[in-house]
């Protein structure tokens, strides 16, 4: 089945807001196995958002709005779609009643007029219930074939609906069972990846490969159909196994909802080691990831940002000789301050960065991007140097990850001796 997002909201259009939700969308309904050709943003106009639905009618099965279903004059969605199809609309007193109840139960004030427009439904949508707002979905059946799926424009509103009522509503109408398979790979680019397995890509019917850039890692989502879920992971197996061969430890994981510090909190779990962080450029934000995961204070008892010389002397035991002669932003000092922080922390393994985040501080020897990190285990230190490219924020991000690939690696390679 072919698939279009349709996204409505001037605020889209003019960039006041980021679209989250036809990435979702569009995300989602991969692995759903349904085909998505087109995808649309219509600021708030009666006139072309119209077009826009005839047109989508016109070439696809299913039609996903999202956006317009608000208390204001200007969410439009509704009464568009009730025109386009020549169909009236009617108060459902069941939602007129959750709105009220929503209002309680936020102990806000009681609507306002406008607010029960949202209890206005289509002739013949099926209403889809939100857990999170105040705006029903629809489901509209335009004929034996086609149908137009209307949902809310706050993402927590529509990932819920999407999840707890569209996602299964969808599923059900497509007869192929889709199954899905994630390949994660760290310390590669998207273009690199692609041209690994160009062969494979050129080659594909069923399973397809899909290539997602995520923030310093590449996914690689497998997707096959089957008259079962049997079928459909034996189609996806071979492949997986081909390309964990040919990206070998780049990869570290093939589960979906695992994420690399997830993944590194694990390996240190299994390993009995705890971990320390000493960090400049990054002011933080690795020692941040890691506690994001649950349970990593079992692996994670202390970390260090050290800014300035004098801290990481001070507290890091960085030689003065070190910060006068290769300077702060060094192979010397980060492995200095790896060591120093496992020392202080009487941790068995440290991960240390430093660098120049920008957008100041380069030099010609020295320029914006370039990051040393180390890691230290059990008294062995190891360096890498980086070239970021990106803002400020994407160089700190993007060096959170690539220190905690290299603390991922460096944790196998004991495993290995």
């Amino acid at each position: 089945m072919v698939i279009e997002l349709i996204s409505v909201g001037t605020e889209i259009l003019l960039g006041n807001i980021t679209n989250t939700n036809a990435r979702y969308l569009a995300e989602e309904c991969a692995v759903l196995g349904l085909s998505n050709y087109y995808q649309i943003t219509v600021g708030d106009n009666e006139e072309r958002l119209s077009e826009a639905i005839r047109t989508a009618l016109g070439r696809s099965d299913i039609v996903l709005l999202t956006g317009g279903l608000g208390p204001t004059e200007d969410d439009i969605t509704r009464e568009t779609v009730a025109k386009v199809l020549g169909r009236g609309m009617y108060e459902v007193p069941e939602i007129h009643q959750q709105i009220q109840e929503y209002f309680d139960r936020m102990g806000a004030k009681s609507p306002s007029s406008n607010n029960w427009r949202q209890a206005m439904v289509i002739e013949g949508a099926q209403v889809v219930e939100n857990h999170n707002g105040t705006a029903p979905g629809m489901i509209v059946e335009v004929d034996e074939t086609k149908r137009i799926i209307l949902m809310p424009g706050p993402p927590e509103e529509l990932q819920m609906m999407f999840k707890e009522s569209i996602a299964p509503y969808l599923a059900g109408m497509n007869q192929q069972v889709i199954y899905s398979k994630t390949v994660k790979i760290c310390g590669m680019g998207e273009s690199r990846v692609a041209q690994a397995i160009s062969d494979l890509i050129e080659a594909q019917t069923n399973p397809t490969i899909g290539t997602y850039a995520k923030g310093g890692e590449v996914h690689l989502r497998i997707t096959a159909s089957g008259t079962d879920v049997k079928e459909a992971k034996r189609s996806i197996k071979p492949i997986v196994k081909e390309i964990k061969n040919r990206f070998g430890d780049k990869v570290y994981t093939t589960r979906e909802s695992e994420t690399l510090e997830q993944h590194v909190v694990g390996l240190l779990k299994r390993r009995g080691m705890t971990v320390t962080t000493a960090e400049s450029c990054t002011g933080g934000l690795l020692a941040g990831t890691l506690v994001n995961v649950p349970g990593a204070s079992e692996v994670f008892n202390e970390g260090y940002i050290t800014y300035s010389n004098d801290a990481k002397q001070k507290i890091l035991g960085v030689k003065k000789k070190t910060l006068k002669n290769d300077g702060a932003v060094s192979e010397a000092c980060a492995a200095e301050m790896a060591k120093g922080a496992a020392k202080a922390a009487g941790s068995r393994a440290a991960v240390a960065v430093t660098g120049i985040a920008g957008p100041d501080g380069g030099t010609e020897e020295k320029p914006v991007g370039l990051v040393y990190i180390a890691c230290c285990i059990d008294g062995n230190v190891k360096v890498e140097s980086y070239h970021m490219n990106g803002d400020r924020q994407k160089i700190r991000e993007i060096t959170v990850k690539r220190a905690l690939d290299m603390l991922r690696r460096c944790i196998r390679q004991t495993e290995e001796d």
